[in-house]
């Protein structure tokens, strides 16, 4: 895997609008990108300061200014307090609405990029988002996952995961967890761990194998979204014990289906998962290995800078998904990283800098 070409396509591709609003992914076969996702933003700014971060080079700490400032001056909606799914919105391809998970993700980068410049409007408005999150989508002990604007009134919810609540959403409130160490605030500190104690409890039953293979990969990659959420807290016993079982039941399932369909976003975040539970729960160098041969082959190799060093979504029955995929890209290129710094020094990286 080419750290730099991975680089260079978040940078170089296309894949971020002249806005600073990133693609949902780019679709190889009809050599367009999909509309702005918000939510891909915050992950491009997290994303673009851990390649600040291990590199040194300013243009991703550059262009990580310029992605966090699109999502507070111009996807952030200062009347709703909240950010829409894509942008613009709405718009003929998207309705106006607002995940949850998303907010989650997008606070998570705006902390990121907030971090190295000090900009305190990105602390504004990652903790207003925050408190919005929290009021706005409570559903007694759980979150709504979809909510309409602007009435803010749930969408009706469904079996696709991301249309339904779920241990998945620990990770959202990773956010929480991470703006209270910034700003003090105890209540969000709080809310973190009201959802902790219910995800704990529910996280066993999401990963059901009655279904069929492809409902069941595309469940494992918001499952790890659960085990991320656990980062802060694997030095609980109860956290260790589920952290644990969620890699092996992961791990199982994973090389089980991976012949029939395999998402590359599900091997990054194994990955990077090991690394981060190693110092807690010791590491399985052997399967690490693998998965870390199996994430490397969905990186693009192609003359066309639109498509050159980004990771591809997936693969079914042998053949490569055409979609370049910014969350595949970004997973991949930090749990490759990752690895090879974890075998250099065997030192577990800053759950901060989870992208």
């Amino acid at each position: 895997m080419s750290l730099a070409r991975a680089g260079k396509w978040l940078l170089d591709s296309g894949i971020q609008e002249s806005c600073g609003g990133v693609a949902r992914f780019y679709r190889a076969e009809t050599e367009k990108n999909k509309p702005i996702s918000t939510e891909i933003t915050g992950y491009s700014a997290s994303a673009l300061i851990y390649l600040f971060h291990i590199t040194g080079n300013e243009e991703y700490l550059d262009r990580a200014r310029k992605t966090a400032n699109f999502l507070i001056n111009v996807a952030w909606n200062e009347e709703l307090r909240t950010f829409p799914f894509e942008h613009p919105s709405p718009s003929a391809d998207s309705e106006h609405r607002a995940y949850f998970f998303d907010c989650g993700i997008i606070i998570r980068g705006l902390l990121a990029v907030w971090r190295h410049t000090g900009d305190e409007k990105l602390l504004d408005v990652a903790r207003a988002t925050a408190r919005s999150m929290i009021i706005d989508f409570r559903a007694g002990a759980e979150y709504h996952p979809i909510l309409q604007l602007p009435s803010r009134v749930p969408l009706t919810r469904s079996e696709q995961w991301s249309r339904a609540p779920g241990c998945y959403q620990l990770k959202a409130a990773l956010a929480w967890w991470d703006l209270a160490d910034a700003t003090g605030d105890h209540l969000l500190r709080k809310a973190y761990l009201d959802m902790l104690n219910v995800t704990l409890v529910t996280h066993s039953g999401y990963l059901p194998e009655s279904i069929d293979a492809y409902q069941t990969m595309d469940r494992l990659h918001p499952y790890l979204y659960f085990l991320e959420g656990l980062l802060p807290v694997l030095d609980r016993a109860e956290c260790a014990k589920a952290y644990i079982q969620g890699i092996h039941t992961v791990s199982r399932l994973l090389r089980q289906i991976a012949p029939v369909f395999a998402r590359s976003d599900v091997y990054g975040q194994l990955l990077r998962a090991r690394v981060y539970g190693a110092a807690t729960i010791g590491i399985n160098t052997e399967a690490a290995e693998d998965e870390l041969r199996q994430l490397m082959g969905f990186q693009a190799d192609s003359s066309d800078r639109r498509v050159d060093g980004g990771f591809f979504f997936g693969q079914r029955d042998g053949a490569m998904s055409p979609h370049v995929n910014p969350v595949s890209t970004v997973f991949g290129l930090q749990a490759i990283a990752m690895w090879q710094e974890f075998q250099g020094a065997n030192k577990t990286p800053c759950c901060k800098m989870l992208i």
